[in-house]
């Protein structure tokens, strides 16, 4: 009699969690956040102009955004244009060869972009890169 209740526990139900519901899920929100990180940059709207040397400037930098409404941004921050060179000097100090991204509206007015290059340059940054948007392959003629 005692043998058979020793094999009557062992085949009772076990007291072991399944680990496998719980996988699946972790891997569906991986999978889940995996496609919606690269949407998770948000900058200031401008509608830039396109060029044939474009290049993809997403990754985290400085970059100064001229709305068509002349407001300016520094990454997100709005700057007034009368604060712009107090906050231009503080980024130059960050580093010598700092490289800072403007983006313009292709409705601003090139005197007012000229300007903000002006500024840039002033407060002691010399790398003052022009962001545009790549012409799509049909419009270059490939």
């Amino acid at each position: 009699m005692e043998l058979h209740e020793k094999e009557r526990r062992t085949t009772g139900s076990l007291s072991q969690m399944n680990v496998i519901p719980l996988v699946d899920v972790v891997l569906v929100l991986l999978i889940i956040f995996m496609i919606t990180a690269p949407f998770m940059y948000h900058g200031i709207d401008v509608n830039l102009p396109e060029t044939v040397s474009g290049k993809d400037t997403s990754a985290r930098r400085f970059v100064i955004s001229i709305r068509a409404d002349r407001r300016i941004y520094i990454n997100k921050d709005p700057v007034h244009i009368n604060l712009l060179d107090d906050r231009l000097s503080k980024i130059a100090l960050l580093g010598p060869n700092l490289p800072v991204f403007l983006r313009a509206d292709k409705d601003v007015p090139y005197g007012f972009v000229l300007l903000i290059m002006d500024k840039v340059r002033g407060a002691g940054i010399e790398q003052v890169m022009m962001v545009t948007t790549p012409l799509p392959e049909t419009a270059e003629g490939r």
